[in-house]
């Protein structure tokens, strides 16, 4: 079975619908599949629920999609740096599910899992908690959390072999393998593809199994969420001070 396309809008093709429910991985615009969306954003399709972490930022990653109102309902646990979120939100524009970061990890994994519910101490006695099932455990207070399981995953990854195994390149990970699983297919752009057998079998993060299309999606620009510098010195003897620690 041939899993590899030739862009997003091939990958996507037959996919997408209104009203779908899509997983997607990344955190704030580390490890997000970026071909992906903007192909979603290119076919125009609306009415989405969304489950990430956060939304990326204004006019970036999902960010995208909000700006072009195909965004109904986000299932997130952040959303601080999207002012374009929060005014969608505030104004009764966008659904928004706000969802502990550990508690959307556990639902998107539990839903890969087969499993449609979890009891999780997180969130009791707060309004996370409201219309939720409360069962007690040795004397403590859970609440009930469905299993999260999306039409499909869009996902980005470093390297995989042709057959789909996939490795994740350090924090780039975070939210993708989990979100891999929960949807009924699973879209994956990475960076290269090598041949089956290439790859480390105990360095594989995903197996192939959940893989059911792939892109390349390189070469990808750094895109930096947040850009801290300091003042430059003023006086010479800070700037040569400067100097002397670069090229130590």
């Amino acid at each position: 079975m041939n899993k590899l396309y030739p862009d997003a809008a091939a990958a996507l093709d037959g996919l997408l619908h209104d009203g779908m429910t899509i997983c997607a991985g990344g955190f704030g615009l580390c490890g997000i599949p970026e071909r992906l969306i903007d192909a979603i954003q290119a076919a125009g399709t609306k009415d989405l629920t969304i489950a990430s972490n956060n939304a990326g930022i204004d006019g970036e990653g999902l960010g995208k999609l909000l700006r072009t109102r195909q965004v109904k309902k986000m299932i997130s646990s952040y959303v601080g740096e999207n002012k374009e979120f929060e005014r969608q939100y505030l104004s009764g524009e966008l659904e928004v599910e706000f969802c502990p970061q550990g508690t959307l990890a556990e639902r998107c994994r539990a839903g890969g899992a087969g499993i449609p519910g979890f009891y999780t101490k997180t969130g009791v006695g707060t309004l996370v908690a409201e219309g939720k099932e409360v069962k007690s455990f040795d004397g403590e207070d859970y609440i009930l959390e469905r299993g999260i399981r999306a039409d499909i995953s869009i996902i980005k990854g470093w390297k995989a072999d042709e057959s789909g195994n996939l490795v994740f390149r350090k924090t780039a990970r975070n939210f993708n393998q989990p979100m891999a699983t929960a949807g009924r297919i699973c879209i994956a752009e990475v960076e290269e593809v090598v041949p089956v057998g290439s790859l480390d079998p105990d360095h594989i993060h995903l197996p192939g199994i959940y893989v059911k299309r792939m892109i390349i999606g390189a070469p990808y620009d750094k895109k930096i969420e947040f850009r801290l510098t300091r003042p430059r010195p003023t006086d010479g003897a800070g700037v040569a001070g400067e100097g002397a620690a670069a090229a130590a």
